[in-house]
């Protein structure tokens, strides 16, 4: 029994120490909350899981694409960002990557950032026809104007938004106009979103540009429409993006790289953490519906992080091993 027992605490004890020098190991961590919601709740989400499940010390810190990736490249500060779009700084990422400045590390979003022309569901639910945004301009009955119902919409980024750009070319490219299409500017964010909740709230038609991962998406249940073309980047380049392009063509939309990246200073001192900062990714339905749940509950990033972990064990405890999970389990 003597025996048992000075094994049990033997055990015990070998735990307790292994915990400590895991938690020494990985030691104080810094993570960049970027300034939108989803990059934040990923924060949170990491910022969870390090501290309760790997022992970690960590601090949250205001992050936003370009600062965060020059003070990460120059300074080796904050560790991490969780949801960078590389796609921005790709060149400069790819030198520091090389050199041994930095490290990309999982595709936080497994589907990658998705931009594109989208109709409700229920739109095109009742018109099984339409798949393409080309089938979407033959019906133009379909999408009344707000401000004239007698007339169609395809409605536009807000002034200022690079999308704002692509979408007017392409409206040029697709003939849009002249199959009695106006294009529509909402004037913000916010009146973009309302234009889409109206659309469902009354149960009419509704197309144009929107992304994702977002709220919107989360709530309302709309249909990315297909181009018909590939993504040509190159034409993308010299003219979709160029504003007042002379002669647009249809294009796709590029299909974002969302991935996380670290310092090496992060990658050699947090062990098995790093082993969870490769492998954990989620997808943006997912994402999309945990921020309409933090829009109508007024959740901050830290609650919809908690949300999350909440709502879908099934998908987090796939990226941290088994004795980690139950630790975050523990902690929420």
């Amino acid at each position: 029994m003597k025996k048992l027992l000075a094994s049990t605490l033997l055990a015990a004890g070998l735990y307790a120490v292994a915990g400590s020098a895991q938690a020494a190991e990985c030691g104080d961590v810094s993570i960049a909350e970027m300034n939108w919601a989803s990059a934040g709740v990923a924060a949170y989400v990491d910022k969870i899981i390090l501290e309760s499940g790997y022992g970690c010390k960590v601090t949250v810190v205001t992050g936003d694409t370009m600062p965060t990736f020059a003070s990460m490249n120059e300074k080796g500060q904050p560790d991490m960002a969780p949801e960078f779009w590389v796609n921005a700084v790709r060149t400069a990422l790819d030198e520091a990557i090389a050199e041994g400045r930095l490290i990309q590390a999982a595709p936080l979003l497994s589907d990658g950032g998705v931009e594109g022309w989208w109709i409700p569901k229920f739109i095109a639910d009742a018109n099984p026809d339409i798949k393409s945004v080309q089938d979407a301009l033959n019906h133009p009955e379909l999408f009344p104007a707000p401000e004239d119902p007698s007339k169609a919409a395809v409605t536009n980024c807000p002034s200022g938004w690079n999308c704002q750009v692509s979408t007017s070319n392409l409206y040029r490219a697709l003939g849009a106009k002249e199959k009695g299409f106006e294009l529509i500017d909402t004037g913000s964010a916010a009146g973009l979103d309302g234009s889409i909740a109206n659309a469902f709230e009354n149960k009419k038609g509704w197309l144009g540009y929107y992304w994702a991962p977002t709220a919107i998406l989360g709530k309302y249940e709309m249909v990315k429409l297909s181009f018909g073309v590939e993504h040509d980047k190159e034409s993308w380049d010299a003219c979709t993006a160029v504003p007042d392009c002379a002669d647009p063509k249809v294009n796709s939309y590029p299909i974002s790289d969302v991935y996380t990246v670290v310092t090496k200073g992060f990658a050699d001192k947090a062990g098995v953490a790093m082993d969870y900062v490769k492998t954990r990714k989620w997808d943006n339905a997912t994402v999309g519906k945990v921020l309409a749940w933090m829009e109508e509950n007024q959740g901050t990033n830290e609650d919809g992080a908690k949300h999350f972990l909440e709502t879908y064990p099934d998908m987090w405890t796939t990226w941290v091993a088994p004795e980690v999970s139950e630790k975050v389990k523990a902690a929420l």
